[in-house]
This record gives C-alpha cells, structure tokens and sequence, in this order.
C-alpha cells in the first residue's frame, strides 16, 4: 500500500493556503533564512541492539514521525477548544476537552519514545508539526459549545483515519510493536470521538 509522509494540510477554513501574499512577504523578510535542504536532511539513525532490521527502522521512523506531527497537532486543538468554549455547557465541555488533551499527550509520548527506541530522532517542533500535519486548520472565531464539538470532532476523527493508516504501514513493514501501539491510539481516540459526538447526537 502506499505510505504517507509529510502531506501538506489541504483545508478551506483559512489555513496556510489562505494566508495573503502581504503577509508572507512579511514573514519572508522578518525571518532569517532557512538553510537549504533543512526539511529534507535525512534522519539520523542511531545504533541500538533493537532487533527490528536497520532498512525496516529506516522506514517505520518517518511513518511514525508523521503519525506524531498529526497527534501533536490534535493535542494543541483539543487545548484550542478547551481554552475558548463558551456558553451554557463550558463547564461540562471544559472539562472533556482538557481531559481529552490530557490522553492525546500521552499518545504524543508514546509515539516520539517509539521513534527514540528504534534510534531515530523525535521531530516534533511547531515548524515540522506546521509543515506536515494532514488533519483540518482548527477555526479560531469558535466561542458555543456546539461549534467547539463539531471541530474538535472533526480532529478526533481525521486523527484516527491516519492512525488507522500507520497501523497498515505499520504491518506491512512488520513491526507488530508499532501497529499495537497505533492500535491502543486508534481505539482511545475513537472513544473521546464517541464521547464528544454524544453532544451533537439527537435523542431518538
């Protein structure tokens, strides 16, 4: 199957294909220049007596390192929306959101210590998380509870598709201990999916 690595995000809710020309060239002269080559130097591997072969760990650290730009970037939306609910729920929502962050951390560590022990290099700063994350650009003039709901679902959801697609590169590549950490992900994430969806289901 093919695998995926440092996708772009595609979105229409003002992202960065939405920013004005004025504002990059803003950015462009306020920031020192990037060195050439800086988003495509090759991942150091260092030597471990893991036994998962060199080729195969040399393929599953940049699976994984995607997977974790994706997760930290569901984390920093699931502490958008529990800063900015507002409304009769704050309360209950504010609570949920930040106990849903508190899991989606603990996925975040799972994920780059899986990166470390089979010697590669955790790549989890704003820039690589900015440049690779494939799920929806959270809207920032959010303020009811039921608008909070419909994003962060929207997260949770993108989130575990690309879960659910690391588990099959993870396979393929037999690494069992990769695909059930992305498993025990997966699953955690569909439950705070459930949990937050239970605000928007209609009674029947």
């Amino acid at each position: 199957m093919a695998r995926t690595t440092t996708t772009r995000r595609k979105d229409g809710r003002g992202g960065k294909n939405g920013r004005s020309a004025r504002a990059t060239a803003s950015r462009i002269t306020e920031q020192p220049t990037v060195p050439a080559g800086r988003e495509r130097e090759p991942a150091r591997l260092y030597s471990t007596k893991n036994d998962l072969p060199e080729s195969i760990r040399l393929e599953v650290i940049p699976l994984l390192n995607q997977r974790l730009a994706e997760c930290i970037d569901l984390q920093t939306q699931c502490k958008q929306a529990h800063w900015n609910v507002k409304g009769p729920s704050f309360i209950g929502l504010h609570k949920l959101f930040d106990d849903i962050n508190e899991s989606v951390e603990g996925y975040v560590d799972l994920i780059a210590e899986r990166i470390v022990q089979l010697g590669g290099i955790a790549e989890g700063t704003i820039g690589v998380v900015e440049a690779r994350s494939t799920i929806v650009d959270y809207p920032l003039t959010l303020s009811t509870g039921a608008e909070h709901v419909a994003a962060l679902s929207d997260a949770l959801s993108g989130f575990a598709r690309t879960a659910r697609v690391g588990i099959e590169e993870m396979q393929d590549l037999k690494d069992a201990d990769s695909a059930d950490m992305l498993t025990d992900i997966s699953r955690g994430v569909d439950q705070w999916l459930w949990f937050v969806e239970a605000h928007q289901q209609a009674e029947v």
